[in-house]
């Protein structure tokens, strides 16, 4: 036991909130305005060395490292002194961003917290593609790489967290590569967004709406986004349109002022998950009577949204999920056949990143 006098170990630690706990639009409560800032001031946390953080539109995960010396501060290895670090990054994370007292009263079960093993394994699905929303997509492995790049240009991260990322970042791409999860991802907004344009031609003359706020409506918001569409943002309360336009864009609208300006909008998109219909004859048929042009309306709802009746309405033309859904299911079922042989690859190669990482500690 003498050897170890004096021996620096270190914690690893992950905590995160993702969209698998938490809906999107009460996510942006949680994240930082600016991700260098919030890495620093982490990293002013007494015992914490070094600071990673990974803020996209479906996650914001911490990565942190405590050094602990094992002969001074004995009481930092016991879980009492492993809670005042995760305390401190509670207190932290509410000081800096605008979660309300309701999201702070929950906090403990919205939050997970990793260590060890479990970190390098939660990355490594992450940076393989395996835990986005859209199974396969690229663009989380580039944010990995970019909070890498910001973490270091404001120097919060270290030898650990360098060494954790890089060897990650190297080995998702190998996995990307052999086992095609990233060939040809499409997302059902790439579907949605491209049936839409056939149909009706989408640009930015186009007035633009999109009802609803969860992971569909997010998929949608995400093309338009790359396609530089602008668009209307509506919920069934104006706080979840708001939220939702905090990370997705979109300018919110009152869902009332929706219904009765509703012969505005050209292309509707409907992606919500209420139980009943949102858009009937009845309420809009007085505000479409003398519409002149055409309005498009997909339904991309689970059970659908909108009722079959408003084709009565002249020029409105109703397309619904089940037009789309073969193409996106195809996909989908590609990529969940590809799944267990990167899975496979992950526990292969985590016990090797594991040790090269216990390396370090010596």
């Amino acid at each position: 036991m003498g050897d170890d006098m004096g021996k620096i170990s270190f914690d690893v630690m992950n905590t995160r909130v993702t969209f698998k706990n938490i809906p999107l639009h009460t996510l942006s409560k949680f994240i930082f305005k600016d991700v260098a800032a919030a890495c620093q001031e982490f990293k002013k946390i007494p015992n914490v060395d070094e600071c990673i953080i990974i803020q996209t539109a479906s996650r914001v995960e911490i990565f942190t490292v405590s050094n602990v010396e094992t002969d001074d501060s004995p009481d930092a290895r016991r879980p009492e002194g492993k809670g005042l670090v995760l305390n401190q990054i509670k207190d932290t994370w509410i000081s800096l961003s605008s979660l309300e007292q309701i999201d702070i009263d929950h906090f403990d079960q919205t939050l997970e917290v990793y260590k060890g093993d479990d970190v390098y394994r939660n990355l490594l699905r992450l940076a393989a593609g395996l835990d986005s929303v859209v199974v396969g997509k690229k663009e989380i492995f580039n944010e990995i790489s970019q909070s890498l790049a910001t973490a270091k240009s404001v120097g919060t991260s270290g030898d650990i967290l360098n060494k954790l990322f890089d060897s990650v970042i190297r080995l998702a791409e190998k996995m990307r590569v052999t086992t095609g999860i990233e060939d040809n991802v499409i997302s059902i907004g790439d579907v949605a967004v491209k049936l839409v344009d056939e149909k009706a031609g989408l640009d930015d003359k186009k007035k633009v709406l999109l009802i609803g706020t969860g992971d569909s409506a997010a998929r949608v918001a995400k093309t338009l986004n790359k396609k530089g569409i602008k668009f209307d943002v509506t919920s069934r309360t104006i706080d979840r349109a708001t939220g939702f336009s905090v990370i997705l864009g979109g300018m919110p609208v009152d869902f009332n002022d929706v219904l009765a300006g509703f012969d505005k909008y050209d292309i509707v998109f409907v992606a919500t998950t209420a139980d009943y219909f949102l858009i009937t004859f009845d309420r809009i048929h007085l505000v479409m009577e003398d519409k002149k042009k055409g309005t498009l309306i997909m339904d991309l709802s689970e059970p659908r949204a909108v009722e079959e009746g408003i084709t009565a309405l002249p020029g409105i033309k109703l397309l619904f999920k089940d037009q789309i859904s073969e193409i996106y299911e195809e996909n989908v079922r590609a990529r969940a056949g590809i799944v267990p042989a990167v899975e496979k690859i992950i526990e292969k190669e985590l016990p090797v990143l594991s040790a090269r990482m216990t390396i370090l500690e010596a």
